[in-house]
């Protein structure tokens, strides 16, 4: 068991798969910093200093201190019950252009890879006994 766990380990497939998960959550965390502090402030700025991080609705009690706050974090560390609809949209942008992103490092790979189409391979020769038996039944053929 242990020697066909080595194996399934030293197989390419799964040590791509672990650089592929490393790369990809150090790739995450720079779309994350993408969205959170260039689009997002950008989309901000379009619509009139609109910040998504300051939009959520409160589901339960908030404590006395805390009253009136719009500090979604500060909120959110007391416990307060929140349904932060303003993360989520940021959380879905991030999603939007990891996505794109991934679509056009696979599109590139595979136009990179693409095999040119080979032409057909010339059929190989006949056996000369399947020759010589071709050319005795058009003989016959002949002959009749």
């Amino acid at each position: 068991m242990l020697k066909e766990f080595r194996d399934f380990i030293a197989r390419g497939n799964v040590l791509d798969l672990a650089v592929a998960v490393i790369i990809g959550a150090a790739f995450g965390k720079i779309i994350t910093s993408l969205t959170d502090d260039i689009i997002m402030p950008v989309i901000g700025k379009i619509f009139g200093g609109l910040d998504f991080s300051s939009y959520f609705i409160i589901l339960g009690e908030v404590p006395e201190k805390l009253r009136g706050s719009t500090d979604y974090a500060a909120l959110k560390a007391a416990g307060v019950p929140l349904l932060g609809w303003g993360a989520f949209v940021t959380a879905a942008v991030n999603f939007a252009i990891v996505a794109f992103i991934i679509f056009l490092i696979v599109r590139s790979v595979n136009r990179m890879t693409a095999k040119p189409v080979e032409a057909a391979p010339e059929p190989a020769a006949e056996p000369a006994d399947v020759v010589l038996l071709r050319e005795i039944r058009d003989a016959l053929v002949k002959r009749d």
